[in-house]
């Protein structure tokens, strides 16, 4: 089956069963069979750091089954819920007889899906708001009825879109719910390698094993966002990857980059690279080179698309790619597990492939650089759930950060450097404007977040208008620039107590007293809303080691550890809170504004 080989991935899950890595819980609701998905399910799920773990509903069962409501399907530790829903077994008449009905049959047939789909929804979302896939209907392949009737707006194919359009208009209702459009893996590899009519005769199995990976490869672009695996920064070679040809041997007028042939793949390429920056998606150069050299190409070559003002941080030189991609994470303090770096050198992608595992690398070949553009826009290694007004220019927030960097290490004294930045603080509550950015750090945030809790934007929402809790944002602007949104805090209240769900910070400005600060006014409003306690929780994972102990350091008593090490902590508000304003210019708060704030 191409480039997956279905015996080679069984073998590798063997060693995967015995493994001991974090679970991944996916329930499949069907009216086909699926089985032999199963192992691309848990060969992706080996591939992001898991170990899944699939449950099945029974065959054509998928109403029966969300009525019903069993704790293997849609228990608390579910991760995402996957529906398939095959028009065939449906509605034999919608999917097969279309040219034998007319308006008054086809209409309430529409109906009829549409309430059905509905209370599917419906009946699941009573149980959990765990993620929900569901697979949309296929547009058939060949019509079934005559050419002049498929172009008319009420034609077979049209009825089908129609079907995908209320589709996704329900699940947008139905929160942290969304469409698998199957159509787009159908138009990429064509219904002769998509579809295997003997099995869907045998066993109403419709898909070929290539079909069934793709479909699991589209799941885990959701999944992988869902889990806040996606990756933050693009790392590039240059010589034979943003244009065809060495640079320092060909000269500028020698190397491949154009609108035509032979140079059309690279500037293809790199437009593709620039719909990743537009979506805020950092861009880096990792490249064994003269840096004037390559740099002349940005500036001076009439098709780079690519300008040094796209490029976050490079590092171009005769170096050690391990060591300059440390460089790299380093500047823009991530994990090396965010970094996906493009290269065409076999020794150079192994070479960091065993010395950096956590770094994905993408290899092409030179020989096949016409693919390029599609290597790169089907990774789906980029994925989020949301947009903001921030990804637009990530970039240059970065590129700040790193001269905020040059600055601290000329400062005389850590003091003295905070002092010169010169930073202003705004604390607001949620707001309309600012539920896309919250919901966005929440899936992404993974070094200081405390519980690693995933909202989506409907979360947020729903929060915003629950009168018992509070969802807060604060906002940090310096001498360089505006950071932006860069930290939530969720609270949750009960019987006179207040529960830290979600506290956060971006990792771009941590150790600056901004956590501090934040703390004393989420503090504060718990203490205006009536609250005699604050309960703090850390749940531990392989990235947020950092935050362990920051609850016990502002003041918080430990009251709990369980076996899964997670540590609870309470802070009694019968005492002053300090208002921790370090080296702030100014805070602006519109907790501290208000004196009275009861619930």
């Amino acid at each position: 089956m191409g480039k997956i080989n279905f015996s080679k991935i069984q073998n590798e899950l063997r060693a995967v069963e015995q493994s001991s890595l974090p679970e991944l819980h996916l329930s499949v609701l069907r009216n086909i069979t699926l089985e032999p998905m199963e192992s691309y399910w848990k060969y992706l799920a080996y591939q992001m750091g898991y170990k899944a773990v699939v449950q099945w509903g029974k065959y054509d069962r998928i109403l029966d089954e969300a009525i019903e409501g069993k704790e293997d399907l849609f228990g608390s530790n579910v991760d995402c819920i996957l529906i398939f829903m095959k028009l065939e077994n449906l509605s034999w008449d919608l999917a097969r007889k279309f040219p034998g009905l007319n308006d008054q049959q086809i209409q309430p047939e529409i109906n009829r899906i549409n309430n059905y789909i509905e209370e599917v929804l419906e009946n699941i979302r009573q149980k959990t708001q765990a993620p929900i896939l569901w697979h949309g209907f296929e547009i058939p392949s060949f019509p079934v009825e005559a050419l002049c009737h498929g172009q008319m707006h009420k034609g077979h194919a049209s009825t089908i879109g129609h079907l995908n359009a209320c589709l996704q208009e329900f699940l947008q209702k139905a929160s942290n719910a969304y469409l698998v459009d199957l159509n787009r893996i159908l138009l990429r590899l064509g219904y002769k390698n998509f579809y295997d009519f003997r099995f869907w005769h045998i066993g109403q199995l419709p898909y070929t094993l290539e079909g069934l990976y793709e479909i699991a490869v589209e799941d885990f672009k959701w999944i992988r966002a869902f889990k806040g695996k996606n990756k933050k920064c693009l790392v590039l070679d240059c010589d034979n990857v943003l244009w065809g040809g060495i640079i320092g041997e060909d000269g500028l007028v020698g190397i491949k980059l154009g609108k035509t042939h032979p140079g059309s793949m690279y500037y293809e390429f790199q437009q593709e690279i620039l719909n990743l920056y537009h979506q805020g998606i950092l861009i880096a150069l990792c490249s064994k080179n003269n840096e004037e050299d390559v740099f002349e190409v940005f500036e001076k070559h009439p098709d780079m698309l690519l300008k040094r003002e796209h490029i976050v941080t490079a590092r171009v030189n005769w170096d050690s790619k391990t060591e300059n991609l440390k460089q790299i994470a380093q500047d823009l303090n991530l994990g090396l597990d965010h970094l996906v770096m493009i290269e065409d050198s076999p020794f150079e992608a192994d070479l960091i492939r065993e010395f950096l595992p956590e770094v994905e690398v993408l290899k092409l070949n030179a020989e096949e650089s016409f693919e390029y553009r599609n290597i790169l826009a089907s990774c789906g290694l980029f994925e989020t759930l949301t947009s903001s007004k921030e990804d637009k220019t990530r970039t240059q927030m970065y590129q700040t950060e790193i001269q905020r960097k040059e600055v601290k290490r000329e400062a005389a004294s850590l003091e003295g450097y905070y002092k010169t930045l010169e930073m202003e603080l705004a604390i607001h509550f949620v707001d309309d404007f600012s539920v896309p950015r919250i919901a966005q750090l929440t899936q992404r945030t993974n070094q200081f977040s405390l519980t690693t809790r995933r909202y989506t934007e409907f979360d947020v929402k729903r929060l915003q208008g629950d009168g018992g809790a509070d969802v807060l944002y604060i906002q940090l602007k310096d001498k360089f620039g505006d950071l932006g949104i860069v930290g939530v805090c969720i609270l949750r209240y009960k019987d006179q107590q207040a529960v830290m769900d979600t506290f956060l910070l971006s990792c771009r400005v941590l150790g600056r007293g901004v956590e501090k600060a934040f703390l004393s006014q989420a503090l504060c409003l718990s203490q205006k809303r009536g609250c005699t306690s604050v309960i703090g929780e850390y749940y531990p994972t392989r990235k947020n080691v950092q935050a362990k102990d920051f609850y016990p350091e502002q003041g918080f008593e430990m009251i709990e550890a369980n076996e899964k090490d997670v540590l609870r902590f309470q802070y009694l508000l019968n005492k002053e809170i300090p208002l921790n304003l370090g080296f702030f210019k100014n805070i602006d708060s519109a907790i501290t504004q208000h004196s009275e704030m009861k619930l």
